[in-house]
């Protein structure tokens, strides 16, 4: 039996937490095991870190799980020579210069490098916080030029992936769905209250807060609720809101208790490295979903097909209105939704991009 090709992915968090992991590389590894492949996971933080990182406090104890997983990575370096490539996931270190980052190409020449946000841009808004303004910015940089095979996720983290990296070795794989797990809705019923559900966690909750004035004046209309699904508990001035808790296992049943998805995004450039995972999450399900006209959403969506783009306040009251009225128009937009999903966004549509990745860079 042909010996596997050993694989040391490097990545932020444990398995199955971190959504650039768990709907990206994550769903095809098993897949790719079959396919001759050996993986071995190193995440930075510890599950205890995962759990703590976002909350308020806790600040030794943070500090002492920063040093935990520089030693790991310390560790890490040690191994790398006797793996046949690397996959890294975002950075290899999140604080400082890249120096982990360099040694890691030093002493692996098989790397592949998978990005899915514009985490090398300086963000007025997003970066206040003294602990964001410590994470090195450069990492990114360096990873996307030296790589043997950079993936991204948008059309214009492809565009600057290619213009970086040496080897002009750069496939652009969105986030993926699994089908067989995201099953759609079971029925589309007019109600007395219509549920607009959002998903997401603490870094995107001040884009759901924007949100406020559109379903502030759909509530003095309609009977609705707002459904947030997230890892840090939010409620909406003026809306009636139900938090639920964001589970693995209990994702796919949280989905389906909405009836429309709603994706706000800041239009600017940092938004177009986003991959409009949590529009693809509602089509998945086969909910209709309303967001802006902007980035990737024009990629995914076909206006009023397959979900609904908006320009301004006034047009997201509109159609969330249009869509509480007309159960019809949200099941046909929802069905189809769902087929582009399985067509082009699910992970059988996308397992052959990323074997194409693996064989190039070490073979099989």
């Amino acid at each position: 039996m042909k010996e596997k090709k050993k694989v040391l992915i490097l990545c932020t968090g444990p398995r199955n937490c971190v959504p650039t992991q768990r709907l990206k590389y994550e769903q095809y590894l098993d897949q790719l095991e079959k396919e001759g492949y050996s993986f071995t996971l190193s995440p930075f933080q510890t599950k205890r870190f995962w759990k703590i990182i976002y909350q308020p406090g806790h600040l030794i104890e943070k500090v002492f799980w920063v040093g935990v997983g520089y030693l790991k990575r310390t560790f890490d370096l040690l191994r790398l020579p006797f793996y046949d490539a690397v996959y890294i996931s975002l950075w290899v270190t999140p604080i400082g210069f890249p120096f982990f980052e360099k040694m890691v190409l030093a002493l692996n020449k098989n790397v592949i490098y998978d990005i899915d946000d514009m985490i090398f841009m300086n963000q007025a808004d997003a970066d206040k916080g003294f602990i964001q303004k410590l994470k090195g910015k450069k990492k990114p940089l360096v990873l996307m030029k030296e790589a043997k095979y950079v993936i991204v996720c948008t059309p214009k983290l492809e565009k600057i992936a290619l213009e970086i990296n040496k080897y002009k070795n750069v496939i652009d794989i969105s986030s993926t769905l699994d089908t067989q797990r995201f099953l759609p809705v079971p029925d589309y019923k007019k109600k007395e209250e219509t549920i607009i559900g959002w998903t997401g966690s603490h870094s995107t909750i001040p884009f759901l807060k924007t949100l406020t004035p559109v379903l502030q004046a759909v509530a003095s209309k309609r009977n609705i609720k707002l459904l947030v699904i997230a890892d840090q508990a939010y409620e909406m001035v003026g809306v009636d809101t139900e938090f639920v808790k964001w589970t693995s296992e209990n994702e796919v049943q949280d989905l389906h208790r909405i009836d429309i998805g709603v994706y706000p995004i800041p239009m600017n450039e940092w938004s177009l490295g986003k991959s409009s995972l949590k529009a693809l999450t509602y089509m998945s399900v086969a909910l209709p979903v309303v967001t802006p006209a902007f980035g990737t959403n024009f990629r995914i969506i076909e206006d009023e097909i397959d979900g609904v783009l908006v320009n301004n306040e006034e047009e997201w009251v509109q159609k969330l209105i249009e869509l509480i009225d007309d159960v019809e128009m949200r099941k046909r937009i929802g069905i189809a939704g769902r087929k582009k999903v399985e067509e082009q966004f699910s992970v059988k549509a996308n397992y052959a991009k990323y074997l194409k990745v693996f064989k190039t860079v070490i073979g099989i």
